[in-house]
């Protein structure tokens, strides 16, 4: 149930059409886990928090810098230092009391993904490299958890939200990210953020587009970035959709994968 504070709290949740009450306690019932607390994770996890996630869990292993403060707005100038996971989760405290978290200090990869990924109802990757992407989406992929995923590159954002677990309309697989990306490209070909820069906004609006899928898709409204990729270029102010499928040739069947359709 709700409380007093909480009915205030979230009160134009609780007139939307669609959501109200019902939506607002699937919300709070709901256990996100966040991949990054950096450009996209930030602004995920504040929305969330703001929403009234019941628990969100954090993944990250990296302490804040100073230049992570031109995007990563959980952040602070006085937790340069301090370890990402502790200084999200002051900041989702001082938002939202009613919201648990949980700090997981680690380096995500193989040993212990799949641990990470099971105990949680949706998994939101704001990771900054094809590795770790393909790690999570495989492991969302064999736990049947919905996974939504962007990436940003100077100017550019795209987003995703995978449900491969689960058929479309006319009862074919959902694609998953293999599909999408059969394969990564090479090394060196997509320079860092470091390298080439990032605009501190755009990775605000990707992060936000992720918590609201994420919301969508525990509330259950509208029709979610399923074998859908939104492309965003912030220079021009465009955005694109472009569908892709699932291919029986998947990598994760064993064989190679081409999947996209404009």
């Amino acid at each position: 149930m709700l409380s007093s504070d909480e009915l205030e709290r979230y009160a134009r949740h609780i007139v939307l059409k669609d959501l109200g009450g019902p939506g607002q306690q699937k919300l709070k019932a709901a256990r996100v886990l966040v991949i990054g607390a950096g450009g996209l994770g930030a602004p995920a996890i504040l929305y969330l928090a703001a929403a009234g996630i019941g628990t969100i869990g954090i993944v990250d292993d990296d302490t804040v810098s100073l230049s992570n403060l031109q995007r990563q707005v959980i952040h602070a100038t006085a937790d340069v230092g301090r370890p990402k996971v502790d200084s999200a989760a002051d900041h989702v405290g001082r938002i939202n009391p009613h919201v648990t978290v949980e700090t997981h200090a680690v380096r995500l990869g193989p040993a212990n993904v799949g641990a990470l990924v099971a105990a949680y109802d949706l998994v939101i990757d704001g990771s900054d490299n094809f590795e770790t992407r393909y790690t999570v989406s495989d492991a969302c992929f064999h736990a049947k958890k919905p996974l939504v995923t962007a990436a940003v590159s100077e100017y550019d954002g795209s987003l995703t939200t995978l449900l491969p677990h689960m058929t479309d309309a006319e009862g074919r697989p959902n694609p998953t990210y293999r599909c999408l990306f059969p394969e990564a490209p090479p090394a060196g070909l997509v320079p860092s953020c470091a390298v080439a820069g990032i605009l501190g906004a755009l990775v605000g609006v990707m992060g936000s587009l992720q918590a609201l899928e994420a919301l969508k898709l525990i509330a259950g409204i509208g029709e979610p970035l399923v074998g859908r990729l939104l492309l965003i270029d912030a220079r021009s102010m465009r955005f694109e959709t472009i569908g892709y499928r699932w291919n029986p040739r998947n990598p994760l069947n064993g064989a190679s994968s081409q999947g996209v359709e404009a």
